[in-house]
């Protein structure tokens, strides 16, 4: 009996420095996880429901032509190139986004993976090879394009041959382009591109 009303005093005591301790390490994850200190607010893209629309409806037309210009023999689509109608459609005044970066990039990395396949295969490390690679070039030839970056890692998975090179890559980014600057140029208040070399 004792025992149990002595334990029972004691709890208290016992408990509280812990719960002070986890409180305090609670509050500050929080902190550091809050919003706020990301900056997410003041540094993330804000766009009005019309550039919404239009990016939808121009990602939507340039996919489905991509798509419709594909047979088994020529496929004028590969996933990278969704990444990049995110970038053309989305936000076509990015740097990223210029039809140099868009062709350039994507036939960097597609050349590098063909010849990585031809000379050392398909293993691990060549995908890692591969795309580290399209990355020191892209930055070289001042072409960079994030989705340039898949379509080098897709080439090794897929055990790609000089074919890849030429379609879907080099086709399927031409015609990204050229359905982006008909596009763009038809909507008022958007102009595709900024640059073209």
């Amino acid at each position: 009996m004792q025992t149990s009303i002595r334990s029972k005093l004691l709890r208290p005591l016992q408990s509280k420095r812990p719960r002070k301790n986890a409180i305090a390490s609670r509050e500050r994850w929080s902190n550091r996880l809050r919003p706020a200190n990301f900056g997410s607010a003041k540094y993330q893209p804000q766009f009005s429901l019309q550039h919404i629309l239009c990016s939808w409806l121009g990602a939507f037309l340039g996919i489905a032509i991509l798509g419709s210009l594909t047979s088994h023999d020529h496929p004028f689509i590969a996933a990278p190139l969704g990444a990049t109608a995110v970038l053309v459609f989305g936000v076509p005044d990015s740097p990223l986004a210029q039809p140099r970066n868009v062709i350039g990039g994507n036939l960097i990395a597609a050349i590098v993976c063909v010849v990585l396949v031809q000379v050392f295969g398909t293993a691990p490390w060549v995908m890692a090879l591969a795309v580290a690679t399209t990355i020191k070039l892209m930055q070289l030839t001042r072409t960079v394009h994030p989705p340039s970056g898949a379509v080098a890692l897709l080439g090794v998975l897929t055990h790609a041959s000089w074919n890849y090179v030429i379609t879907p890559v080099l086709a399927g980014s031409i015609v990204i382009i050229l359905c982006t600057v008909l596009f763009n140029n038809t909507v008022p208040g958007r102009t595709y591109p900024k640059h073209w070399f």
